[in-house]
C-alpha cells in the first residue's frame, strides 16, 4: 500500500495539527506562567512545547517522504482541544488531560491503523510518541497537584532549592524569597518535584 493512500497518512496529518496545536496551547501556558512569575515552571513548560514541535517534525517528515512530489494540501477533519483559559493551575490540569488523551487513546490507535496497513517505523513513531506523551502527562498533573495544594515552593521535609539564574543552594523546606546571591525572585527557583 502506497502511504499517501492510506489512513496511516491521514493519521499522521491528524497527528501533526494536533501536536502543532499542542505545542501552542503549552506556550500559552508558559506564557501565563511568566506572567505570574513562575520562570522556573514556564521554562519547564517551554521544554515541553519544544518536544511537542519535535514531535510534530518528525510526523511531518514522514509526511514528506509520501510523496516525491510537493503536497500542496491535505484536508485534515479532526477534533481538538481548546479547553485552556487564562488560569496557570486549570491550565495544567487540562494539558495533563490532552495528553492522557494522546498516550492512552490516540496514538494507541494510529499504531495500530499503522501496523495493519503495513508500515511498522510509523507504528513504532506513534508508539513512543504515546510513551512521551504520557510522561508529558505526569509532569503536568504533578505541577497542578502543587501549584493548587500550595506545595510548589513548601516541602513537609528540606530539600535542595537552586536558583536557575545564579547557582546559589540553599537546603530547607521552602525556598527564599529573593536569592541571596544575585536577588532573582522565588519564581527563578529550581522546583523540586
Amino acid at each position: 500500500m502506497e502511504l499517501i493512500k492510506s489512513n496511516t497518512y491521514q493519521n499522521l496529518a491528524k497527528a501533526f495539527a494536533g501536536e502543532t496545536m499542542a505545542r501552542t496551547r503549552y506556550e500559552f501556558i508558559e506564557y501565563g506562567a511568566r506572567k505570574e512569575g513562575y520562570k522556573t515552571l514556564a521554562e519547564m513548560i517551554d521544554t515541553v512545547a519544544y518536544q511537542e514541535f519535535n514531535h510534530a517534525r518528525m510526523l511531518y517528515t514522514f509526511i514528506q517522504k509520501a510523496s516525491d512530489d510537493t503536497i500542496k494540501n491535505i484536508e485534515v477533519c479532526s477534533g481538538y482541544p481548546f479547553k485552556q483559559k487564562w488560569n496557570l493551575t486549570d491550565n495544567l490540569l487540562f494539558a495533563a488531560e490532552d495528553e492522557e488523551s494522546e498516550a492512552d487513546e490516540i496514538y494507541p490507535t494510529f499504531a495500530k491503523v499503522a501496523e495493519d496497513e503495513g508500515f511498522k517505523d510509523i507504528a513504532l513513531l506513534f508508539r513512543n510518541l504515546a510513551s512521551v506523551e504520557s510522561s508529558h502527562r505526569a509532569l503536568f498533573i504533578q505541577l497542578h497537584d502543587q501549584l493548587k495544594n500550595g506545595t510548589l515552593y513548601e516541602k513537609e521535609q528540606a530539600v535542595t532549592w537552586r536558583c536557575a539564574d545564579c547557582g546559589y543552594e540553599a537546603t530547607a523546606t521552602s525556598p527564599w524569597e529573593e536569592c541571596p546571591l544575585c536577588k532573582a525572585k522565588k519564581g527563578a527557583v529550581l522546583l523540586q518535584i
